[in-house]
């Protein structure tokens, strides 16, 4: 035996929360994706590419010329993402050396080389959580693509000069506008990295 007022209430309460929660999300995605402006059906396919990407973990692979829009579109898939609390990171893979892209990007401990005076974060550990932007990604030295591909495959990676793995969960989006499948050919990019991050591609 039950009450029926008591039973009903509690289910007020249930259908009242869920359609609170729905609500909240789609507010959220939509927030994301009104910073993507226009309503031709180009733009239209953008959008909801962006939709799709947010419901899902896999890698995106953002192309166009260059003031296009594709940062915009990799904070409307982070910022549309139902469960949508991790931090953003952007990183320029176009900007720094090899060297100091592998520290920027995997951090370092402590003894890495002679500055190393102590154990530092890369933005890597910092988006754990969240979004990792890989901004240019056609520029990332071809030293560290196996390691970005270890990060993609087992969500593992090791900091410069570490002997531990450090496990991440991680969303990366990747944005580049070059022809990525001439830098192949020309040895400059790897394939396997290729297929990895063009999972959804935009």
């Amino acid at each position: 035996p039950f009450d029926i007022i008591e039973f009903k209430a509690i289910l007020g309460r249930i259908l009242h929360a869920r359609l609170m929660r729905k609500t909240a999300t789609l507010l959220h995605q939509a927030v994301g994706i009104a910073t993507i402006i226009g309503n031709s059906p180009p733009m239209i396919r953008v959008k909801e590419a962006i939709r799709m990407a947010a419901q899902v973990e896999a890698a995106v692979l953002i192309t166009g010329e260059t003031g296009t829009g594709k940062e915009l579109v990799a904070r409307a898939i982070h910022e549309s993402r139902p469960d949508q609390n991790g931090v953003f990171v952007k990183v320029d893979c176009g900007t720094l050396s090899s060297n100091l892209m592998e520290s920027e990007l995997f951090g370092y401990d402590k003894g890495a080389f002679t500055d190393a005076r102590s154990d530092k974060k890369g933005l890597v550990e910092v988006a754990s959580g969240g979004t990792l932007f890989l901004d240019e990604i056609g520029n990332l030295p071809i030293e560290l693509q196996p390691k970005l591909l270890r990060l993609i495959e087992e969500s593992t990676f090791r900091r410069v000069g570490g002997l531990k793995d450090i496990q991440v969960k991680i969303r990366i989006l990747a944005a580049t506008n070059a022809e990525i499948e001439e830098q192949i050919d020309r040895g400059r990019f790897r394939e396997d990295l290729y297929y990895r991050l063009n999972v959804l591609p935009i």
